[in-house]
């Protein structure tokens, strides 16, 4: 059973850094385009990064560019985003997804996602 866990969330001040893990099992990476939503309260949920099967990646949110980076590692079967210089709209929960072929930045393209990781960036 193909399975999506993200991990690496917390409380974080202003200015500082996070980094989330997305542990896949079940399949393997190699063959999926891996991108990370997120969802803040009230609102809807937005594409942030996406990488490809052979480690491009797409910003899907202006808000993160210069700030947030994706990366892949397949040996370990397991996505990154690494998330510097936060702030408090940054505030979400993150979720990370899975899909074939291409990256997209409509969460209903994706059929797999993971069960979320809170952040919250607060003084």
């Amino acid at each position: 059973q193909l399975q999506l866990v993200e991990s690496g969330g917390g409380l974080v001040q202003p200015g500082g850094s996070l980094r989330l893990s997305c542990a896949a099992s079940g399949f393997t990476l190699d063959n999926y385009v891996m991108g990370w939503f997120r969802q803040a309260p009230g609102k809807e949920r937005e594409g942030v990064l996406c990488i490809s099967s052979s480690g491009d990646s797409i910003n899907y949110a202006d808000s993160v560019k210069g700030r947030f980076t994706i990366s892949r590692d397949n040996a370990k079967n397991t996505v990154y985003l690494q998330m510097n210089s936060l702030k408090p709209e940054d505030t979400a929960v993150y979720y990370c997804t899975a899909r074939k072929y291409s990256c997209s930045v409509y969460s209903g393209a994706y059929g797999y996602w993971g069960q979320g990781t809170q952040v919250t960036v607060s003084s």
